[in-house]
């Protein structure tokens, strides 16, 4: 942690650069950003803004660890690893949904254990255990949809954007568990030491959003 600049996990991919036009747009600009390179660390003298570009699901981690001041993480990695980091801000950005979602037509029956796909475990055992329901958690990477379609499982806990490759595939969304965006997330010890520099970055972005 610099005391000089104010460091910050940049998403790598559309949603980072979402984020970055927002911060620019506020005075955080890092023209070093906008290069076409491999670099992964960009920083402004006349900023003191430091930008490091991280998998979006790493964030946290960079965050929760002090390697970064600030960053930029989805609510539903922040539900499904609850960090110790202060969630400061909704930026409105990449708005979804964590959803359960099954096959169009779908009737849960409540006698048998559940079987639930999902690269989101924790959200989804949360999630059933209030509603005290027994559930087998099957843990995917990738294509989830096809789980439901094959009898691998019952229902999948996914994050619904558009809602098209469900449409494309017979799924549909059975229950919203809860809405999801970029939240402005900042390591506990940062916001002790550089207060007055990550209020003014919320106080400018309040502005614009």
């Amino acid at each position: 942690m610099s005391l000089d600049y104010l460091d910050i996990a940049l998403p790598k991919g559309r949603l980072g650069d979402k984020v970055y036009k927002l911060f620019a747009s506020v005075g955080y600009d890092c023209k070093g950003l906008l290069e076409d390179s491999r670099k992964l660390i960009f920083q402004d003298d006349n900023t003191r803004v430091r930008y490091f570009l991280i998998k979006p699901s790493d964030v946290a981690v960079y965050v929760e660890r002090g390697a970064a001041d600030v960053g930029v993480v989805g609510k539903d990695i922040l539900l499904e690893t609850e960090p110790r980091v202060y969630e400061l801000q909704d930026l409105k950005l990449g708005r979804c949904a964590l959803c359960v979602a099954a096959q169009n037509g779908y009737e849960e029956e409540y006698g048998s254990m559940l079987r639930v796909a999902t690269k989101y475990p924790n959200v989804a055992r949360e999630y059933y255990r209030k509603q005290d329901r027994d559930i087998e958690i099957i843990k995917l990477n990738g294509s989830i949809e096809l789980a439901p379609i094959i009898g691998l499982t019952d229902v999948i806990v996914d994050i619904v954007e558009t809602g098209t490759t469900l449409k494309e595939n017979g799924l549909s969304v059975y229950r919203e568990i809860a809405p999801c965006s970029a939240r402005l997330i900042a390591n506990e010890t940062s916001y002790k030491f550089k207060q007055a520099r990550i209020e003014e970055l919320i106080k400018k972005l309040s502005e614009v959003l």
